[in-house]
């Protein structure tokens, strides 16, 4: 039978780097620390560790079961918060990554009131334009947005999002947009994270689809989407940024939005999360939760 509280040591040694470092966060002596690893690897019959004077690294099946051993801890995790969930709520640690702009408007109002739903519940968010890997990283839930990659994850979509080409009115004074081929040769500010950023299918005014190349060289480039508004803003050229975040720039005349008869693909917005057997309830809870204010969001603007 696994020992749970060796897995657990295991893991804190290899995210901490150090035996020293782990056994500081859990409240354990080094000794103790290194004993139990030691035990671990006589129960399993492999090194997980390489240990050398100045640092430790996982071998290939230390490597294998440490991704099966976070795997394993939020497991152990999920079922011991829906057990108490029971008696008290939820309860645990919901730890949630999103960009920092869809973060700030959407996401962080909802675990405020996801929270306050559930006081015994203690929220972790990290904002990041990253797709940080969700197993390392021990994120429960992860709000990605545009097309998702294939994945091993689980993933839930919440919603879909326009994306527009915008620019400045001083901007436009001096390059005016008039046809798809000035906006192809226009100044762009092009997201750096986009697998082709300059190739797009649009849909134009009679529906029918029409393939789109940006063809000037890019100048400016940027790893999220606040970074690139921000240069439109300041009159660099065109950025293709969700409405969602532009929108009251277009209404109070900061922006303006370029041939709005045609359309760039919709992108979603998704809740991705780890696949393993036994979902915490956390989990649903807050993916349902967003769902629906999503939902009544959109109905409100509508």
């Amino acid at each position: 039978m696994l020992n749970l509280q060796r897995v657990a040591m295991f893991v804190a040694v290899v995210e901490s780097g150090s035996f020293t470092a782990a056994a500081a966060s859990l409240g354990q002596t080094k000794a103790a620390v290194s004993f139990s690893l030691r035990q671990l690897e006589a129960e399993l019959g492999v090194s997980l560790l390489l240990r050398t004077t100045r640092r430790l690294a996982l071998t290939a099946a230390g490597d294998t079961f440490y991704r099966r051993s976070v795997t394993l801890l939020q497991d152990a995790q999920g079922m011991l918060d829906d057990v108490q969930r029971d008696h008290r709520g939820l309860t645990g640690e919901l730890h949630i990554t999103s960009t920092p702009e869809y973060g700030v408007q959407m996401i962080i109002p909802a675990l405020t009131a996801f929270q306050r739903r559930h006081p015994d519940l203690r929220i972790r968010h990290v904002a990041s334009t990253a797709t940080d890997d969700l197993i390392s990283g021990r994120f429960d839930v992860a709000i990605r947005l545009g097309r998702l990659a294939d994945s091993t994850h689980r993933a839930a979509l919440l919603d879909r999002f326009a994306i527009l080409p915008v620019a400045s009115p001083e901007w436009l004074n001096h390059h005016p947009v008039d046809s798809l081929s000035a906006l192809a040769q226009a100044d762009w500010i092009v997201h750096n994270r986009l697998t082709d950023p300059l190739r797009w299918q649009l849909s134009g005014p009679d529906g029918q689809r029409v393939p789109f190349e940006i063809t000037r060289p890019v100048r400016f480039s940027a790893d999220s989407a606040a970074a690139l508004m921000a240069f439109a803003l300041q009159g660099n050229g065109v950025a293709l940024l969700p409405a969602w975040l532009v929108s009251e720039a277009i209404e109070r005349g900061s922006l303006c939005h370029l041939l709005p008869d045609y359309a760039f693909p919709m992108q979603g917005i998704y809740a991705v999360y780890p696949d393993t057997r036994h979902v915490a309830e956390k989990v649903r809870g807050f993916i349902d939760f967003l769902r629906q204010r999503i939902a009544l969001s959109a109905g409100q603007g509508s």
